[in-house]
């Protein structure tokens, strides 16, 4: 799951804007004026811009790079099985040239099982690294929002429920600040 897609499913988030923007609709048909203050947020940069946030996303490239190298070694191992298959063809009887093509096919078979394994292991690390990250983003971004006497924060991050926002509503800054005060 890509660090996009993970801020853009953030539920709370795309349910209070669409609240908003229910009652955006429904006051502005009934002629009436919209009351309360309300924050935009850049999830994205957040998560760019703090120490926290450069410590999560460090800590999946490492554990990404480290599956990684454990996959280039056994294509390596496979690249070798196969040159050798392919020298050894002229040379070796039928069924050993039978037994060697079934043994290549398996260890083919168990390297894309495990890079599946692999895979499924890279995308849990990010769910978690991610969702932990989130929970503090809302913490400090709700400390931030009462500081400021907002009512509600809405997500500005690419494809996200944010469709236009006048730049002064952005608090992205301050929560970048207070996020770093509170998990330096």
């Amino acid at each position: 799951m890509s660090q996009k897609r993970f801020w853009q499913m953030s539920g709370r988030l795309a349910g209070a804007a669409l609240v908003l923007m229910a009652a955006v609709v429904g006051c502005a048909g009934a002629g009436a004026k919209v009351e309360g203050k309300i924050g935009v947020i850049d999830a994205q940069r957040i998560l760019d811009n703090t120490n926290a946030g450069k410590k999560a996303k460090d800590t999946l490239v490492s554990f990404s790079k480290n599956r990684q190298a454990l996959m280039e070694f056994d294509e390596k191992e496979l690249r070798r099985m196969e040159e050798d298959l392919v020298k050894q063809a002229g040379i070796l009887s039928p069924a050993a040239k039978r037994e060697r093509e079934e043994q290549f096919r398996r260890r083919v078979q168990d390297y894309q099982q495990k890079a599946a394994d692999l895979n499924r292991e890279v995308q849990e690390k990010q769910k978690d690294v991610l969702e932990g990250f989130r929970e503090k983003v809302e913490a400090v971004t709700g400390k931030v929002a009462k500081r400021l006497a907002l009512q509600i924060i809405v997500d500005r991050s690419k494809g996200g429920p944010t469709i236009y926002h006048e730049e002064n509503l952005d608090i992205s800054s301050q929560v970048i600040e207070e996020f770093n005060r509170q998990y330096p």
